[in-house]
């Protein structure tokens, strides 16, 4: 099969210099990390005011607020130069920007259990509690992001900081699916989490979650009998992952009582569906050729879907810059640059995740792109492969 034509690039945004170069989104990264406290203003909000549209907050910003900011603001394609890039990545405040949001994950999720069993001394109805559930399941999901940089990184620490943050959400073996499964087969017919053309997100999501769970396991299983050792023990990261869930599910149901765990469901579900709703987005369509020795193509800018959207971008850790990311594995968020070669979105993930949801518009808005990128080679998309 041939290789991919050399695509339409944009202009290239400017590249500042280190002699000039300012850190203008320094302290926007503490927004991040802040987002999982925007429970306890649900609740004041409507412990003052007695209107239940506070437990909706985090769902309003996150698909009304953001999406409008970043139309206003626009796109930011600027990337420091290579002199400052080391400086930069030993900037310990980036770090800490990042262990920020597990206490706050954590509070949140706690103070909501405890609302959720009749305290803050006012009476929820069913539809608060769903309010609720559905801020926190966000809440979760964003920290899934937290933990994909935490887990790119060789420090012990931050590795283990990852697992935590993916124990709310019972995602534990994202950590290793998405490392050694993802990051190897992405944009590539064996890879559960890359969104295939015309493939609709409520057909993806499912098929991402299975078999991103079969792929962990097996890999973990093959990690594990290469050191001669038996897939049954805490050493398995998948299933530590997933004792970790079921030990803070345990802890809460007994402080809270059993009423707590449909809500706990409830927003696993929630914090999982957005990780892999984010994931249909970042791949959808593109595909990696096979060379003719009969392996892939190294992985390129051209095989993620890229959005410099500002707001977005700063709440998700850079996470739409995601070619960089998958060419650079181990770069910190703070070093990840916008790349012209990449395909573009036409909005950010808040806007295009709201698209998702409706597969006709998305499909009368993307696949034109997909094979506008190709050149109108449709030999060329990520088709569902044959049997």
């Amino acid at each position: 099969m041939p290789l991919l034509p050399s695509p339409r690039l944009p202009v290239r945004g400017p590249e500042v210099g280190a002699a000039s170069w300012s850190q203008p989104k320094r302290y926007l990264w503490l927004l991040a990390a802040a987002v999982p406290a925007l429970v306890f203003p649900s609740w004041l909000g409507t412990k003052t005011t007695g209107v239940g549209l506070f437990w909706w907050t985090v769902p309003i910003l996150a698909f009304v607020v953001i999406p409008v900011l970043d139309h206003l603001v626009g796109p930011d394609t600027g990337n420091p130069r290579d002199s400052v890039l080391a400086w930069l990545k030993t900037d310990r405040f980036y770090r800490w920007a990042t262990y920020l949001y597990l206490p706050n994950q954590y509070l949140s999720l706690v103070f909501a259990c405890w609302l959720w069993s009749g305290g803050g001394w006012l009476t929820m109805s069913f539809v608060d509690k769903i309010g609720l559930m559905t801020t926190v399941g966000l809440v979760g999901g964003l920290a899934i992001n937290a933990a994909h940089e935490l887990g790119h990184t060789r420090e012990r620490t931050e590795r283990r900081l990852s697992k935590v943050a993916l124990a709310q959400t019972c995602y534990g073996h994202f950590y290793v699916e998405h490392n050694r499964g993802h990051h190897v087969r992405v944009a590539t017919a064996e890879d559960p989490a890359s969104a295939r053309f015309d493939e609709s997100l409520y057909a993806f999501i499912p098929r991402s979650v299975t078999g991103s769970v079969h792929s962990a396991w097996r890999l973990e299983g093959a990690r594990l009998a290469a050191l001669g050792q038996s897939r049954w023990t805490l050493r398995n990261d998948v299933l530590s992952g997933w004792l970790t869930t079921a030990g803070l599910y345990a802890v809460l149901s007994v402080w809270f009582g059993p009423v707590v765990l449909p809500w706990l469901a409830g927003q696993a579900i929630i914090g999982f569906s957005l990780l892999e709703t984010v994931n249909y987005m970042e791949h959808y369509g593109l595909r990696r050729q096979k060379l003719a020795s009969g392996r892939y193509e190294r992985v390129r800018a051209a095989h993620s879907w890229n959005s410099s959207t500002v707001i977005a971008n700063v709440l998700l850790f850079h996470l739409q810059r995601h070619s960089d990311h998958h060419a650079n594995p181990l770069r910190p968020y703070q070093l990840l640059r916008h790349v012209d070669e990449a395909p573009q979105l036409p909005s950010g993930y808040s806007a295009m995740l709201l698209l998702a949801l409706f597969p006709p518009l998305w499909r009368r808005v993307m696949n034109p792109r997909v094979l506008d990128f190709y050149r109108g080679d449709i030999s060329l998309v990520a088709h569902k492969p044959r049997r």
